[in-house]
């Protein structure tokens, strides 16, 4: 006869408590490994790199905005490498309650002055009401185009164009066999962790799965504030769009702003090689509306003569309050008007129909193209404008990537030289830029946030040292790799090359020798710092 013997409850209570004294004697172990609440601080030890999940601490240093101090915690994510940046105004700690905002990336506006979305509006609005606020946090997150990246999100706005806006992004995203929103925000919680915020936030958004988001971390949301602007010809469709995803925005529906299409036909194509150098996958192209630089609308002979054709270009000059300020007969037959905004916008309102005031909503059209990588894993991102002829002299020039220089800061000496490049370009008639992602001089934005935290504690006296500590060269920036791509979109073999400074062009032997190897002949330099021109 046989017996079964069930097992004990003692048993189990048993294993039990052998696991819990396991854990308790090693628990000294864990605390000492794991990075308590507050950890990261203003006067955080420069040797340490607090960790919380999978979000590391990297660097912490000060930016001065146009609307008052932010100090800018850099993080990193463990698993996909995106960089997020944390910038605090006031006291994060002990106040009650935090005006914040999580903000999705966005190159195109943040970057290339593109106006086809209102992201850079609400980026430099919410950083400026949280000044105006005092306490306040802003999350800027790399998450390009919903979170798919820019090849992604290029392909999107291809497809866009070329319904002639009969599809929306969302619905392009569903032909691609993506999700409408691929974004995560799990590190916030870990930064706030890190941070040792325990405050209610007044979330600056229009997007109500952000709310979500964050109260399913375990985050407090005390209320939410909307961030809208009055839509733009270039962006309605865009705002329509997500209007009718969920986010509450209410001006779409009922702005009288007519949309915008692209200048040209934009056909959509398939990824594919390049023949010369297969290692970049050719993505998407397509045209950004970039808004003009210091009120210089472009115009061609017939527009300009359509324009004045009823009303001289003088009368609108005329007045205490001129619309247009002056005008410019330039290469190609084409016109710069420059107008007075403020003066222009408050005459819309009273006339709306005088198509004077389309001057207002004038971009200038560069065409887009997007490159993948296979070697670096990067994104190389091409701007080209007007079509070069046999006899064209190409305006050129290689636009470093800054993620700081993305904020409104009070020195805007990035984005002024990206500025006078793009003036060069559509004065002259044809040109490209090609957008180089690597910040630090290609080292990285993680080595240009250190560096930049080193010079400010003193540890170093400029770049330069604080490279050499980290064992970084001063330029590792792949300028073979951005000579293989111009040659592509300009095939002219000479061209007008704009760049910083003479002294900038003597420290860059990688990029000389980039030019001789590709076979580029460098017409005239354009000097940026001076303001000059080199035969």
């Amino acid at each position: 006869m046989s017996s079964t013997v069930s097992p004990k409850s003692g048993s189990t209570a048993e294993a039990a408590a052998v696991s819990q004294a396991i854990v308790d004697d090693l628990q000294p172990l864990v605390e000492m490994l794991q990075h308590q609440h507050g950890s990261v601080g203003d006067f955080t030890p420069l040797h340490e790199r607090p960790l919380f999940g999978t979000t590391l601490f990297l660097a912490r240093c000060t930016l001065e905005m146009r609307f008052g101090t932010f100090r800018a915690f850099v993080f990193q994510d463990l698993i996909n490498k995106a960089y997020i940046i944390a910038l605090a105004h006031g006291d994060i700690v002990r106040a009650p309650e935090l005006y914040t905002r999580l903000h999705s990336s966005c190159v195109t506006s943040e970057t290339l002055r593109g106006c086809d979305c209102d992201c850079v509006q609400q980026l430099e609005g919410a950083i400026k009401l949280i000044a105006e606020k005092g306490n306040g946090i802003l999350f800027y997150l790399m998450q390009e185009g919903r979170g798919v990246g820019y090849v992604a999100k290029a392909r999107d706005r291809m497809l866009v164009q070329a319904s002639l806006d009969q599809i929306s992004t969302f619905q392009a995203y569903k032909c691609m066999g993506l999700r409408k929103d691929h974004r995560g925000y799990d590190n916030i919680s870990h930064i706030c962790h890190l941070l040792g915020i325990r405050a209610s936030f007044v979330v600056l958004t229009n997007n109500p799965d952000k709310i979500a988001a964050l109260e399913a971390q375990g985050l407090k949301v005390a209320r939410t504030e909307s961030l809208e602007f009055e839509p733009s010809p270039f962006n309605l469709a865009y705002l329509s769009s997500k209007a009718s995803s969920g986010h509450v925005l209410a001006r779409p529906s009922a702005t009288l702003v007519k949309r915008a299409l692209a200048p040209e036909p934009v056909v959509p194509f398939r990824p594919h090689t390049l023949p010369a150098a297969p290692r970049f996958i050719y993505s998407a192209s397509y045209f950004l509306p970039m808004k003009p630089v210091d009120d210089e609308i472009i115009l061609t002979g017939e527009q300009f003569k359509d324009l004045f054709r009823v009303n001289s270009v003088e009368r609108y000059m005329a007045g205490e309050k001129p619309l247009v300020t002056g005008y410019q007969l330039i290469r190609d037959h084409r016109f710069i008007v420059r107008i007075h905004s403020a003066n222009l916008t408050d005459f819309r309102r009273r006339q709306p129909d005088d198509p004077i005031g389309d001057l207002l909503t004038t971009p200038y059209w560069f065409r887009v193209h997007v490159y993948y990588d296979i070697v670096t894993t990067q994104e190389f991102v091409v701007l080209t404008y007007g079509s070069p002829r046999i006899y064209d002299v190409p305006v050129v020039r290689v636009q470093s990537e800054s993620l700081f220089n993305r904020f409104p800061l009070r020195s805007m000496d990035n984005r002024d030289k990206f500025k006078k490049s793009v003036q060069h370009i559509v004065h002259y008639g044809v040109g490209a830029i090609l957008l180089l992602y690597f910040d630090g001089r290609g080292a990285g934005f993680g080595a240009h946030a250190v560096d930049r935290m080193m010079t400010e504690r003193g540890l170093t006296l400029s770049s330069d040292e604080s490279y050499r500590k980290l064992g970084v060269v001063y330029d590792s920036r792949d300028y073979d790799a951005c000579m293989t791509l111009l040659r592509h979109h300009v095939p002219n073999e000479k061209i007008q090359m704009v760049m910083n400074s003479p002294t900038s062009l003597v420290r860059k032997k990688e990029y000389a020798s980039a030019l001789a190897h590709h076979h580029i002949d460098v017409h005239k330099w354009i000097f940026l710092d001076e303001d000059s021109v080199a035969e």
